[in-house]
């Protein structure tokens, strides 16, 4: 068993010690500014019962964490295995902001507007009730403000490891 208890704490160690970690992936929507903003995440938690609360991290450079402030609300896609290639394009950096939801089928959501991806596990529409800064992150609290689950589900895409996976 390897160790950095006596060297510095290496980003590259902590980020392969948390990849251990199963998690979902989703994909989080919002609008601002006349454009459609989405970011591959795999950090959601649930918060709350009493109120339904949710949170997500987002890396507070990128384009999604300033637009998710100014517009207040925000979509989460839980995606289903089969999804892997649209989690692939939103966690693509300096991919075009016009026209990125192009090659996405999506929905808008009747709370909030933002765009949810078609074939998705679940959608949460929330709004947005706190942010916490987090280092190089934000943490996102929201109220769910309405839950769509499909009929039937198929297995989940997971990240492990550094891998995309999936589980029934």
């Amino acid at each position: 068993m390897s160790s950095v208890a006596d060297e510095s704490l290496d980003p590259a160690y902590f980020r392969q010690a948390m990849g251990r970690l199963v998690s979902g992936v989703s994909v989080l929507t919002t609008f601002s500014g006349g454009h459609d903003h989405a970011m591959t995440a795999d950090t959601l938690t649930s918060v709350s019962l009493d109120p339904l609360l949710v949170l997500v991290c987002a890396e507070t450079e990128s384009r999604w964490h300033g637009a998710v402030l100014q517009a207040g609300v925000f979509g989460v896609s839980v995606l289903a295995a089969d999804q892997r290639p649209l989690s692939e394009w939103f966690a693509t950096r300096g991919r075009p902001l016009h026209g990125q939801l192009d090659r996405a089928p999506h929905h808008r959501g009747p709370a909030t507007g933002v765009a949810l991806l078609d074939g998705a596990l679940m959608h949460l529409e929330c709004r947005t009730t706190d942010v916490h800064p987090a280092g190089d992150h934000a943490i996102v609290v929201a109220e769910v403000l309405d839950i769509s689950l499909p009929d039937t589900v198929g297995p989940a895409l997971v990240h492990f490891r550094g891998r995309y996976g999936s589980i029934a």
